[in-house]
């Protein structure tokens, strides 16, 4: 029996005629506007992608400007069945208006009344939503709601030469805070996390204010402040030139010109120094930029008492727009104090979830003295025959006061043998405490890989301030995605900011790190996707508790798994308890200050204290997930998390057996488990049970039940199930004799593919074809291999 028309023929038949009756052109209906790009899931060192959130039809009133979602759904369903999911469209789209129909009846959701209305026989007209659209807003000026419907720029390409669009969170972030500036708002605040576009965003907004005649009679003057060369240049030459060409755009650097529109400059290049009020930010009238755009501005200038903030008192008049990846966490309450609550916040959890941003693993790593301390014994020296006090030196002491030199040899060898394991040629930055740290590990690791190092010399680098241009070369090459090396960089603070490393997969932390803010940036390095190279997901080391810190799951949403190991001396797994220690605090500089980027500025000598005879060794590994009672991270292990996972998607274990006989079924079973992180070659590997069979992995593990390998499967057919194999002739035997061990060897995989046919040994008994006819036909062969499947899981 027919199910009646199906939901694109509602859209044909029923609602596009409804829509142009109201007036809506072809031009201003977006049928399957993409919202989303579906979250990445990691399954095992695989990859795939999540269901992506696209709306039927959205309704713009100018191009590119959203007034309304509509869903449609299939002739017999009632009207109202689409509107939860049309309501949560227009939520993230930041619209109003959300309707649902099936072509014959319409039901409206309307959240600046918060009425919802059913039957309805027409849709309203474009002015008709547009008017509703303003009074939602709170628009009643003509210039602002104009401002909205300015077009986007469109100068920006995706590597695949299409217009680089807008995100929709992106539109959202662009539109509040056009309409906020246009009606006089002179405080704003834009929280968006690392790798979503800000500078894009701050590209769009600049453009639209200079399209809406916002200052009569000459373009908006706008100034982009930062505390980095980095953050200043890229900016520059990857989305102003392109949108406004070389002419409007200068970098004050010592000489105040005034005769430009678009400034950029680090507030070093602006401020006072020492005690006289002699900064060049002085030489501008208070008034003369209209726009003050504050990139990172969490880092100190919003501090009431910092020098930067003079900049920022001195253009007062100005409205003055802050943008920051950090939320409103204690170290970063000044900057919310002095910007205001944020006008729209997009985390890195709704990065993840959405597809935009790349899900991430932590591996825990607990090196021995920093689980037990390092206490010297009396009179102890180090290298250089200087004493060291006594006292207990702990994680935040190391690197510090003490450099234990066989601990960074541990770590190395460590890290070292985990990109053996996973990806030797995987972009990795590796922070370290200090300069001197970071060029000790390199070395470290530049030894544990003897055999990549002669033939890439460059394999693993130092990229600090004190490498120079040496160092700003390295950072080049190792931020070119065409280029292979340098494949690890050990850096103190350079590369925790503002650069774009698209193609990292591991973060390793080999520092404490006391600032959220700062280990957000860190981690940041990581959360760009690079679909051209399949990094879709990233990893982060820790060798010293960072990690403690992105327990924030309201902002940053729970890893995809962390592990924690203990090493030896060696850098080898060993398994003992693990020791968990308090993050170790530490309180970082208050960034102000100085006339250059702070990225040039060395490091001032301190007293430290070198050892190199401490015995160093590394726990069991365990995962850790949200918790859906308390919405914290928990310690879990994987074994107890698969078998905590499998109970729930099946009921008992016969039902799970009976799905895995056959190969839809199987499929199935093996979705549904990817689909939670869970990869059927992953589980057999890290619980060492490779002998077994995914399926009595699961129920062994889910119900304790005993433990079958596949040979003992195979065994069994043989034994039980002789009357099948005798039905066939010797040479029919002889192949599925083979192919079972195939099974043995493999898995089930080699039965459900008849490409093996084709491999060694079977290959050796004839062609595809030839085999096939020691059958009868393929279909006989085929029959025959589902049954062998089949009697494989009787039991």
């Amino acid at each position: 029996m027919s199910a009646g028309p199906l939901e694109k023929d509602t859209c044909r038949d029923y609602v596009l005629p409804l829509l142009k009756a109201a007036g809506w052109s072809d031009d201003q209906i977006v049928e399957q506007f993409p919202i989303t790009a579906g979250r990445v899931i990691t399954v095992g060192k695989k990859h795939r992608r999540g269901d992506a959130l696209r709306a039927d039809y959205v309704l713009e009133y100018e191009q590119g400007a959203p007034v309304a979602v509509v869903e449609a759904k299939r002739e017999y369903a009632i009207p109202g069945k689409g509107l939860q999911q049309a309501k949560n469209y227009a939520q993230l789209l930041d619209l109003p208006f959300a309707y649902s129909t099936n072509g014959k009846g319409i039901v409206e959701d309307d959240r600046d009344t918060g009425l919802e209305t059913d039957k309805l026989t027409a849709f309203p007209s474009p002015d008709q939503l547009w008017s509703r659209f303003r009074s939602w807003k709170g628009i009643v000026d003509d210039s602002i709601g104009d401002g909205l419907l300015l077009p986007f720029n469109r100068a920006l390409r995706n590597a695949d030469g299409t217009v680089k669009e807008p995100r929709y969170y992106q539109r959202t972030a662009i539109n509040r805070a056009v309409q906020a500036i246009l009606a006089g708002d002179t405080r704003l605040l834009l929280t968006l996390a690392t790798g979503t576009g800000k500078t894009f965003v701050a590209m769009q907004i600049v453009w639209k204010l200079w399209q809406s005649h916002w200052r009569p009679g000459r373009n908006p003057r706008i100034l982009y402040l930062a505390d980095r060369n980095v953050l200043v240049d890229q900016p520059i030459e990857r989305e102003f030139v392109p949108a406004f060409g070389e002419g409007p755009i200068w970098k004050l650097k010592g000489e105040a010109k005034a005769g430009r529109e678009i400034y950029f400059a680090l507030y070093q290049a602006l401020a006072d120094s020492g005690e006289d009020p002699n900064g060049i930010f002085r030489e501008f009238a208070p008034d003369f930029f209209d726009l003050v755009i504050v990139d990172e501005c969490h880092r100190g200038s919003a501090r009431a008492e910092s020098s930067w903030r003079a900049i920022l008192d001195h253009f007062g008049p100005a409205a003055q727009l802050g943008m920051t990846a950090t939320p409103k966490r204690d170290e970063t309450a000044d900057s919310y104090e002095y910007f205001g609550d944020p006008i729209f916040e997009y985390s890195l959890a709704q990065g993840i979830e959405d597809g935009f941003l790349a899900p991430y693993r932590v591996r825990r790593v607990v090196l021995s003295p920093d689980a037990h301390g390092f206490a010297p014994d009396e009179g102890q020296l180090d290298l250089f025959g200087n004493e060291i006090p006594e006292g207990l030196y702990t994680t935040s002491d190391f690197e510090r006061v003490v450099s234990l030199l066989t601990r960074t040899e541990a770590a190395a060898k460590h890290l070292t043998e985990y990109l053996k394991r996973t990806d030797r040629m995987a972009k990795t930055i590796v922070f370290c405490v200090d300069q001197e740290h970071a060029h000790q590990m390199r070395a470290a690791i530049h030894n544990a890989n003897t055999d990549l190092t002669k033939q890439h010399p460059n394999y693993v680098v130092r990229i600090v301030s004190e490498e120079g241009d040496i160092g700003k070369g390295f950072l080049s090459d190792f931020a070119d995605t065409e280029k292979d090396v340098p494949v690890i960089a050990t850096t103190s603070q350079l590369l925790s900011t503002g650069v774009d490393l698209p193609t990292v997969r591991n973060i390793v932390l080999f520092r404490p790190v006391g600032s959220m803010a700062l280990f957000k940036q860190m981690i940041g390095r990581g959360t760009r996707l690079f679909p051209d190279e399949d990094k879709l997901s990233f990893d982060i080391i820790d060798y010293s508790g960072a990690t403690a810190l992105f327990e924030d799951p309201e902002f940053d949403g729970p890893p995809e798994r962390v592990d924690e190991e203990e090493i030896d001396g060696d850098g080898n797994v060993v398994d003992e308890p693990v020791v968990e220690e308090p993050e170790p605090i530490f309180e970082p500089g208050d960034g102000e200050g100085g006339t250059v980027d702070p990225d040039d500025v060395d490091e001032e000598p301190r007293v430290k204290f070198y050892v190199d005879d401490v015995e160093v060794w590394v726990t069991a590994e365990a995962i850790y997930h949200l918790d859906p009672e308390t919405e914290r991270l928990r310690l879990v292990e994987y074994r107890d998390f698969v078998a905590d996972t499998v109970r729930i998607l099946f009921p008992d274990a016969s039902e799970l057996r009976s799905k895995w006989a056959n190969r839809v079924g199987r499929q199935d079973v093996l979705d549904a488990l990817e689909a939670r992180g869970i990869d059927a070659v992953e589980l057999t590997e890290r619980t060492g049970l490779v002998d077994a069979d995914p399926i009595d992995v699961l129920v062994h593990l889910a119900w304790n039940q005993p433990l079958a390998t596949r040979t003992d499967r195979a065994r069994r057919v043989r034994k039980e199930h002789a009357d099948f194999f005798e039905q066939y002739q010797p040479e029919a035997r002889e192949v599925l004799a083979g192919l079972l061990n195939k099974y043995m060897q493999h898995g089930i995989s080699q039965l459900d593919d008849l490409a093996v046919l084709e491999v060694p040994p079977i290959s050796a008994l004839g062609s595809p074809k030839e085999i096939a006819d020691r059958f009868g036909s393929a279909d006989q062969l085929r029959e025959a291999v589902a049954k062998l499947g089949e009697l494989l899981y009787v039991a």
